[in-house]
């Protein structure tokens, strides 16, 4: 059965960084694509940064230049790092992975940015 479990989230102030970890167990990592979403109070869940198993990756403009995504295949566990952030950031955020046809995820945890 694959799990993600997610951790690293938090209440920080604008400006600041965190650093979100998606732990999979279940699969073999290195061949899966990764990605993270997020998801505020009455918006819909949008993709905010992935990475392949060929570590080719991708960001929303909204992230782009301020977020860093990557994975450490030995340890099962992708990272999202966030620096600069900013109020408009709070969100719940997911790990996703795509294993074979199938998709998994995490249980989300809470980023909120204040100003």
């Amino acid at each position: 059965q694959v799990q993600l479990v997610e951790s690293g989230g938090g209440l920080v102030q604008a400006g600041g960084s965190l650093r979100l970890s998606c732990l999979v167990s279940g699969s073999i990592f290195s061949t899966n694509d990764m990605a993270y979403f997020r998801q505020a109070p009455g918006k819909q869940r949008e993709v905010v940064a992935f990475i392949t198993r060929g570590n080719s990756t991708g960001y929303a403009d909204s992230v782009k230049g301020r977020w860093t995504i990557s994975r450490e295949n030995a340890k099962n566990t992708v990272y999202l790092q966030m620096n600069s952030l900013k109020p408009e950031d709070t969100a719940i955020y997911y790990c996703r992975a795509r294993v074979g046809a199938n998709t998994y995820w995490g249980q989300g945890t809470q980023v909120t940015v204040s100003s």
